[in-house]
């Protein structure tokens, strides 16, 4: 099988968008960014990108009449660009039901908590009201209901007393840039599907589908 077309669609800086451009030109990596698509013209994730060599589009949302249009637009571009594989990194925008259901199970997205808790916005401070000495991310399969679907892997990170939502946010960023590629591999590579409504890996190694902050690893957390 060769290396599956993936797009990511940004809003932003486009830090993990970097630790996919990173990650996918090792030469036995499953996928290969083809093309990135922000809603916001000149940010830097669209300079990563250019930097990278990789084709990109902005698709502007205050250009269309509604979310369907704009997703439309969207759609069509990937369409062009033969695109197989989606990652949503730091998209700020939400998705139709329509579009989400035509990129069924091909559609992933990192949301910086341990799934099901905390969804929405501001899941660092969410944590942090709960008072949890553990939170994280989870890379998932998309649907339509916000921050739902399969899950393909989760990174844990500790919550240290005076944390505050930038300081907690921070560290679970820095297992989202080694989770996002390796959930990519996952699904690229055809190891990890959808059967019944979760995710399953073929072959699976041990942790793969877990990852440690270096603190929890270390335990001097």
């Amino acid at each position: 099988m060769g290396r599956r077309r993936t797009a990511v669609l940004i809003s932003g800086g486009g830090s993990n968008l970097q630790a996919l451009l990173d990650d996918t030109v090792r030469p036995d990596a499953s996928a290969r960014i083809e093309l990135v698509i922000s809603n916001r013209a000149g940010v830097l994730g669209l300079e990563r990108a250019a930097r990278a060599g990789v084709p990109t589009r902005v698709v502007r949302h205050g250009s269309y009449a509604d979310r369907a249009a704009f997703d439309a637009a969207i759609d069509s571009a990937l369409a062009e660009a033969g695109i197989e594989l989606v990652c949503l990194a730091g998209f700020m925008r939400l998705l139709t039901p329509g579009f989400v259901e035509r990129w069924r199970d091909r559609l992933l997205n990192i949301h910086p908590s341990l799934l099901p808790s905390f969804r929405g916005l501001h899941p660092q401070g969410q944590a942090l009201a709960a008072g949890v000495q553990v939170t994280g991310c989870t890379v998932h399969m998309v649907r339509a209901e916000t921050d739902a679907g399969p899950i393909i892997l989760q990174g844990l990170v500790p919550v240290l007393q005076g944390d505050t939502p930038d300081s907690l946010g921070a560290r679970i960023l820095e297992v989202e840039h080694r989770c996002y590629p390796r959930a990519l591999e996952l699904v690229a590579s055809g190891r990890a599907r959808v059967e019944a409504g979760r995710v399953v890996v073929r072959d699976p190694v041990a942790e793969e589908r877990l990852l440690l902050h270096p603190l929890l690893a270390t335990g001097r957390a």
